[in-house]
């Protein structure tokens, strides 16, 4: 007999990955579809469309179907024993949304083995382009969310942050006020990752705890939809989404489909698909009061927590790990590009020069401090270069040397600062990525 395995699936905004590991947690298979170079009829750039006014960014949903489809038949190709998994789960880019259209449970529960999923769910979407985590395009309905409950700050109480513009409820509102046909042929709206796992179980899958308190929707505290911010956004709403579920929750078997098309023991266990940030936080075995910062083009710090004070910047997420506790979340625009151009104009493009030049300055920089924002800032909302000395004078330049160690100090100093504003200790470990 075959040994177990179990497969983790990641539906991110570029493409769809696959990975298998065994009991001890070694990988034993993985594999990727890259949605621009395997899937051109798409013809999308960097998994997405950018629409006219620049601020609509979609993806065709029939995309990621097919992506499953042609990955599973390269797995199929290889040789992988689909019967030895055990359990399958995943994560899904935060804040897209799928939306089924009536009569698309039944479709989904019966596919045919004989075709590949996106042939039979070809009819079954009644928005064909999903807006995703890119989209900017709410403005004005989240202007309408935040008054209709009492303000930004009241909002961020309830759900942990305040209204976002590529948050699902806004995202939703937009849709039912410029079509509100479309929005009443829709049965069932998902998440990108609750409709993962709705391919593989063969019926709507819940939308989980952690990725739903990304929504503009969910009381974080009480993990129940807020009908206020429901009847905010359109009406009939709660009954579309379907009651949130803890994000470890085992969902059903897999479909039979799964079974029949490649070999799935019918006994697979499905287990509650989350957001990519939330999953982020389980795979990094994160604990009470460790921090972990991811450095990139922008730079995303994620902590564990056990009291939350909800803030006008940052998000409160429900814990994947643990539905008691918390995890927050702050994103920081001016990451790695901004530390590049400092890079180039103080140690002639070489990180090798930059090291040795924060090297040779001491910790605390004798008082000089910067704080570096070339484009507008998240997190807080500002731009431009501030610098001041030991006196707290604000200065026009630094040394170079002393310049660099400012960079480095006043994004950690920040990071920091912001994280304890939304109730975090430091008291533990942590991760930089």
């Amino acid at each position: 007999m075959a040994a177990p395995c179990y497969l983790g699936w990641d539906f991110s905004t570029q493409q769809l990955k696959v990975i298998a590991i065994d009991e001890q947690l070694r990988v034993i298979y993985e594999d990727n579809v890259h949605f621009d170079k395997d899937l051109p009829e798409f013809k999308t750039q960097g998994g997405v469309y950018i629409h006219s006014d620049r601020l609509t960014i979609t993806s065709p949903v029939l995309m990621w179907v097919k992506a499953l489809d042609m990955i599973l038949e390269k797995m199929k190709s290889s040789g992988f024993n689909f019967s030895q998994v055990r359990a399958l789960s995943g994560a899904g880019q935060q804040h897209g949304s799928v939306y089924w259209k009536k009569g698309s449970v039944q479709i989904l529960k019966d596919a045919s083995s004989e075709l590949p999923l996106h042939q039979s769910l070809k009819d079954c979407f009644s928005v064909s382009n999903s807006p995703v985590w890119m989209d900017s395009s709410t403005s004005s309905q989240c202007s309408a969310l935040e008054k209709a409950v009492g303000g930004a700050q009241h909002l961020a109480s309830i759900t942990g942050s305040r209204a976002y513009e590529r948050f699902t409820g806004n995202q939703i509102a937009k849709i039912y006020s410029q079509n509100p046909e479309v929005y009443m042929q829709t049965e069932r709206i998902s998440l990108v990752s609750s409709f993962a796992a709705s391919l593989f179980l063969g019926a709507y899958a819940p939308i989980d705890y952690s990725d739903g308190s990304g929504m503009n929707l969910l009381q974080i505290w009480e993990k129940v939809w807020s009908v206020s911010c429901l009847d905010a956004c359109a009406p009939g709403l709660e009954e579309k989404l379907g009651c949130p579920v803890p994000s470890h929750s085992v969902l059903g078997p897999i479909s039979p489909y799964y079974s029949q098309r490649y070999g799935f023991s019918p006994a697979c266990k499905i287990v509650a698909f989350t957001g990519d940030n939330p999953a982020s936080l389980a795979g990094m075995r994160l604990q009470e009061g460790d921090i972990a910062i991811s450095l990139g083009t922008s730079d995303t710090l994620f902590l564990w927590i056990q009291e939350p004070t909800p803030a006008l910047e940052g998000h409160i997420l429900c814990n994947p790990v643990d539905s008691q506790t918390y995890m927050a979340l702050l994103c920081f625009k001016n990451g790695s590009l901004m530390r590049e151009r400092i890079r180039d104009d103080c140690a002639s493009g070489s990180w090798d020069e930059f090291s040795k030049a924060l090297s040779s300055t001491v910790a605390g920089n004798n008082g000089n401090l910067g704080f570096y924002f070339d484009v507008m800032e998240i997190t807080p909302e500002a731009v431009g270069i501030h610098r001041f000395n030991r006196d707290n004078q604000k200065v026009s330049d630094f040394p170079k040397e002393v310049e660099i160690r400012a960079l480095i100090e006043g994004q950690f100093m920040a990071k920091r600062i912001h994280a304890e504003k939304l109730g975090y200790k430091v008291k533990h470990r942590t991760f930089i990525t």
